[in-house]
C-alpha cells in the first residue's frame, strides 16, 4: 500500500489548491463598540451561477486510508473547524495519478476553501464529533463527482 505522508498546511504549500482560511490570514478590524473584532475576506467564495450555502458537519474518524476523492464543478466549498482541533486535508490533480496527492495537517485554527475543480477527499476528522462550519454552492446542477484511485494509499500522520 502506497503512503501519503500528512505535512503541516501553509498558504504557499496549497495555493494550487485553493485558500486556507485562518484568523491570521487577514486584519483584525474592531467593531462592535469595541466587544468584537472580525477578519474580512479570508476566502472568495465561488458559487457560479447558484447561490452560498451555508451548513454545519460534524464529523467521525474514519480510516487513514484513501477510498474515494471528491471534486466540485459548479463551485467552491469551504470548511472551517469550530473546535481547536487538528484534521486532515487530501488534495490532488489527479485522483487517477497516486503521485499527485498531497496531504495536509491543519490545525483547529486553520480552515481550506478547496478552488472549483479541485480533486479532494471528503472531510477528515482525528476526533469524533468534530464540528465544522461549510460554505458551499447551492442549487440547480450536479456539483459532485467521484472517482475512486486505482490503489490503496494509507495517509501517515
Amino acid at each position: 500500500m502506497k503512503e501519503l505522508r500528512a505535512v503541516p498546511l501553509t498558504p504557499e504549500d496549497f495555493a494550487p489548491f485553493g485558500e486556507v482560511i485562518a484568523w491570521d490570514g487577514g486584519t483584525p478590524v474592531t467593531i462592535n463598540q469595541g466587544y468584537a473584532q472580525r477578519v474580512n475576506g479570508l476566502a472568495r467564495v465561488d458559487a457560479g451561477d447558484g447561490h452560498v450555502n451555508l451548513s454545519l458537519f460534524a464529523g467521525e474518524p474514519r480510516p487513514l486510508s484513501i477510498a474515494v476523492m471528491e471534486r466540485h464543478p459548479l463551485g467552491t466549498q469551504a470548511f472551517y473547524p469550530l473546535q481547536d482541533r487538528p484534521w486532515l486535508v487530501v488534495v490532488c490533480g489527479d485522483p487517477r495519478d497516486t503521485t499527485s496527492y498531497r496531504a495536509f495537517t491543519a490545525s483547529g485554527r486553520q480552515g481550506v476553501n478547496y478552488a472549483r475543480n479541485v480533486w479532494h477527499h471528503p472531510l477528515l476528522v482525528l476526533d469524533p464529533q468534530s464540528r465544522f462550519i461549510v460554505v458551499d454552492r447551492g442549487g440547480p446542477g450536479s456539483n459532485l463527482e467521484e472517482v475512486i484511485p486505482p490503489e490503496p494509499i494509507s495517509i501517515g500522520v
